[in-house]
């Protein structure tokens, strides 16, 4: 691990040198990249620098204990090497975190689709308030959303919505969003006061740049119309919705929610794309079956991730068994904690299967 530390370290310093270098500033591609990579080793080093620190700490203070005689000088010592190995033992923790293979989506921005599952109407009232919840949440992190498209109910609910987010690692926070989410209340439908369960299923997929995923042409069909439902002026009036058909995949995307043609069609690929592109990704999960069990789901649909139990105010995520006491400031998008905690649980799931 350390002789790894070392040439990271070295590459640190070398990429610092080739910042400096008026030939790389002028080379604008060069520079992005060079500048997104120190920032991807810059906590790695600056850890590694302070286990470095805290090592040297531990031999000055032994060295020092050796020769010093006076009791309360020894007792300062004492406590500050105490303190360094502690800090030496979290490092080490800590750098090795660091050193976990990274996710190469993780930087990505996001598609999200939510679809109401069993539960009729409630289920689509739920999927609503469980896109609000995904709003709030991008906009406290300052992330930018786009809906792409939606089929709403009358009564404030949706059948279905797909939306993007835009912002610096999207996809590493919200990847473990994906699966089955369930909702226990009462219904306002419900006259009988009786608790129901309804479902929502919730896909998260990272967007697939162009040369990630390349869509021939005779492999699609592309379909005009003009926008259903809900719209401001011109949206029911021309021909601006766009739906793509895929032949070998039998997928439908379908972007109603510009004025502009050009921009829905713009939509509708990119969807199709993140769709193209997770199923590759699907297929790779499938093959690392293994891997997959020793992780925290952020694939399987079918995964009953999460209950939403609003007579108790509670949330519960089966995965990590974790379950919160705030159920209001969730649905309003607080739901950070819960991701730091599948965070935590997928890297030491990780430690775990390396120290095997």
């Amino acid at each position: 691990m350390f002789d790894k530390l070392d040439d990271l370290l070295m590459r640190f310093e070398e990429i610092l040198n080739m910042l400096n270098d008026p030939a790389v500033i002028a080379d604008q591609a060069k520079f992005q990249k060079l500048m997104k990579e120190q920032g991807s080793l810059q906590p790695i080093v600056d850890a590694y620098r302070e286990y470095r620190k805290c090592k040297e700490t531990i031999d000055d203070s032994l060295a020092l204990l050796e020769e010093e005689s006076d009791e309360e000088m020894r007792e300062m010592l004492k406590e500050e090497l105490a303190d360094a190995r502690k800090q030496v033992e979290e490092l080490e923790q800590k750098l090795k975190i660091l050193l976990l293979p990274k996710d190469p989506n993780d930087d990505k921005n996001v598609i999200v689709e939510i679809r109401a599952g069993a539960g009729g109407d409630e289920a689509a009232l739920f999927a609503a308030e469980i896109y609000r919840m995904y709003v709030h949440y991008a906009e406290s992190q300052r992330w930018k959303v786009e809906t792409m498209d939606a089929e709403e109910i009358g009564i404030g609910g949706m059948k279905y919505v797909s939306f993007m987010i835009t912002g610096q690692g999207a996809y590493s926070k919200l990847k473990y969003e994906s699966g089955v989410h369930r909702v226990q209340r009462v219904p306002e439908t419900e006259s009988g006061g009786r608790i129901h369960t309804s479902t929502i299923t919730v896909a998260v997929m990272p967007e697939a740049e162009e040369f990630e995923v390349v869509i021939d042409e005779k492999d699609i069909r592309i379909d005009v119309m003009r926008a259903s439902g809900n719209g401001g002026q011109c949206v029911n009036t021309t021909d601006s919705a766009v739906r793509l058909t895929h032949y070998p995949t039998g997928i439908v995307v379908y972007s109603q929610t510009e004025k502009s043609q050009l921009q829905n069609k713009a939509k509708a690929f990119a969807l199709l794309r993140a769709k193209l592109y997770d199923i590759e990704q699907q297929k790779a999960h499938d093959a690392e079956a293994e891997l997959r069990r020793s992780q925290v789901g952020t694939g399987d649909r079918s995964e009953k991730i999460r209950t939403y139990n609003f007579p108790q105010g509670r949330v519960t995520d089966h995965r990590i068994n974790l379950t919160l006491y705030k159920l209001e400031k969730i649905m309003d998008g607080d739901i950070q904690e819960i991701i730091d905690s599948c965070i935590a649980a997928d890297q030491a799931a990780k430690l775990a299967k390396m120290n095997e």
